[in-house]
């Protein structure tokens, strides 16, 4: 068994396109629409064939509730691995990314956060060994 597509919750599904694929750097892998209904995925650029996050409409009160609790306590709705958390925050930085909290040193790794302007805290860690 492998994970192949997991959610996140966007209070606006274009604005969270484009932040998910010019900010971050990943790449759109399905859109399409049936009635009301729009189903939009993007994946690593650097594993476009792998594991999708579908970026999810929270018009559900349920979903809405959860994002703006998890956003309010300041838990991530993700967590993207990089190989230089570093470079990537300079780079997100430059493309207009607001980061809550800039490169740390944490037991294990070194993270960053950032406000993903749809109504989540994205982490961006880099593990500080092999594993």
């Amino acid at each position: 068994m492998k994970i192949k597509l997991t959610s996140v919750y966007v209070d606006d599904q274009d604005n969270a396109l484009r932040f998910y694929t010019e900010v971050l750097g990943f790449v759109k892998k399905a859109d399409f629409s049936q009635g009301p209904f729009r189903w939009l995925t993007v994946a690593s650029a650097e594993d476009p064939n792998g594991t999708e996050l579908q970026l999810a409409l929270n018009n559900n009160p349920a979903a809405k509730a959860y994002q703006q609790a998890r956003f309010e306590q300041k838990q991530p709705a993700a967590m993207f691995f990089t190989e230089d958390v570093d470079a990537d925050y300079e780079r997100m930085k430059a493309r207009g990314a607001a980061f809550t909290m800039p490169p740390t040193d944490v037991t294990a790794s070194k993270i960053a956060m950032v406000n993903d302007t749809c109504g989540n805290l994205i982490q961006i860690a880099q593990l500080k060994w092999n594993g």
